[in-house]
């Protein structure tokens, strides 16, 4: 097997671990990696902080650098799109008309943004922040701009909002739910989010639904977002109304595609020889019993290196306790489980200080924490998620007793 050529479709996260897992594991047959936009992978998490605030160069976005690659024997194919799989000839057609042979492919197609297809969408103005060069249409659109209108209070959007007002802009957030970050975390940490964000000066209005964007007397650039009969100015948009996993070549190919690319334990698809990793996969969780779609660079990494071990020859299931992190102002919040189905809850710390922890747990067991500028706090519930704790929720809410202890 170590001879035989690994092709991964996707230049991203999941592909730069899946690059190293696999030369670590002892591969030393031919590695190509395929990538659609004309960067070397690079790190997403900052495109709506620094990057977005203009406190990071382009350069340190990259995850290796160009001697990474070639210290690495990898062939490096970059500004193509992969148009077809062919799985009987295991050939790969390329967006040039180019053609790649492999004997194991690794789909790392990551997702796209969900679009707000309503009247006025294609105004110039309205953007999206997925990719450096959706945070570089934004950043031209700053010189002069005053007033933002962010669409979606989940993470991107109030990452984004935090970004603009550090710049100085007047932002208006609209959210459709009924609170922001509505579907990642509780009421609790929504309301300290909320509160956060408006004694910074940002505006966040809940139960708004987008129903068109304005535009000016040239029909060019839009002027203005419409929830009904009120309207919002704004001298530039942003959107971030969640994204959807990049199934299309995977479902012309054949494979099982459900909420995402299908892939078992060891994240492999339908086909023996195709595994898939990260946004785009819809997995099976040791962990939690079910099947589930992560959003997340930390289930990326670890998915790419469950399908390179398991292409090298070594037996590995993704069972990995997910993890994710959200930066806006001098807030980190980190959270380690997955929240849902929960019947209890324990504060540990004041919100007030800016600094504490939210534990959830069903029936004793302890499922996941929201943790806010308390790695101590991440770290141990981590560790208590993945070995199945029962912490004692009333010694948990006593900040006099160390975590350590229980």
């Amino acid at each position: 097997m170590a001879e035989q050529t690994v092709v991964i479709v996707g230049a991203s996260h999941a592909a730069v671990q899946a690059v190293d897992t696999l030369r670590r594991e002892g591969h030393t047959g031919c590695i190509v990696l395929v990538g659609d936009e004309p960067y070397l992978p690079y790190n997403r998490p900052p495109l709506s902080k620094k990057y977005l605030a203009g406190e990071m160069e382009r350069e340190r976005l990259l995850l290796r650098s160009a001697q990474y690659y070639e210290q690495h024997l990898v062939d490096v194919k970059l500004g193509l799109r992969v148009t077809a799989i062919d799985r009987a000839d295991q050939r790969l057609r390329l967006s040039d008309g180019a053609e790649l042979r492999y004997d194991k492919l690794i789909l790392c197609l990551g997702s796209r943004n969900r679009l707000l297809e309503v009247p006025g969408y294609d105004l110039k103005g309205i953007h999206y922040l997925r990719t450096i060069a959706d945070v570089d249409g934004i950043r031209a659109d700053l010189p002069g701009a005053k007033k933002i209108v962010i669409v979606g209070a989940g993470y991107i959007g109030l990452e984004a909002a935090a970004s603009t007002r550090h710049l100085g802009l007047d932002v208006t957030v609209l959210e459709m739910a009924d609170r922001p970050l509505n579907r990642v975390t509780t009421p609790e940490m929504s309301a300290f989010y909320m509160h956060r964000h408006e004694r910074e000066g940002v505006r966040v209005l809940c139960g708004m639904s987008v129903s068109s964007f304005k535009g000016d007397a040239t029909g060019h650039h839009v002027t203005g977002v419409a929830c009904g009969e009120r309207e919002f100015d704004a001298d530039f948009v942003i959107v971030g109304v969640g994204i959807l996993p990049e199934t299309t070549l995977a479902a012309a190919a054949g494979l099982r595609c459900e909420n995402g690319i299908w892939v078992d334990e060891q994240c492999q698809t339908s086909d023996p020889n195709i595994y898939a990793a990260g946004d785009c996969t819809f997995h099976q969780s040791v962990r939690y019993g079910r099947r589930l779609r992560l959003e997340s660079v930390d289930n990326a990494v670890e998915q790419a290196k469950t399908a390179a071990s398991n292409i090298c020859g070594k037996a590995v299931r993704h069972e990995h306790v997910p993890w994710f992190w959200s930066d806006q102002y001098d807030l980190k919040l980190q959270i380690a489980g997955l929240s849902q189905g929960y019947d209890q809850t324990v504060l540990r710390g004041d919100p007030d200080s800016g600094r504490f922890a939210l534990y959830y747990f069903a029936q004793g067991e302890l499922l996941a924490v929201d943790a806010i500028n308390s790695p101590k706090d991440f770290m141990q519930g981590k560790k208590w998620i993945a070995e199945r704790k029962h912490p004692d929720p009333s010694q948990l809410a006593d900040l006099s007793v160390d975590l350590k202890s229980l």
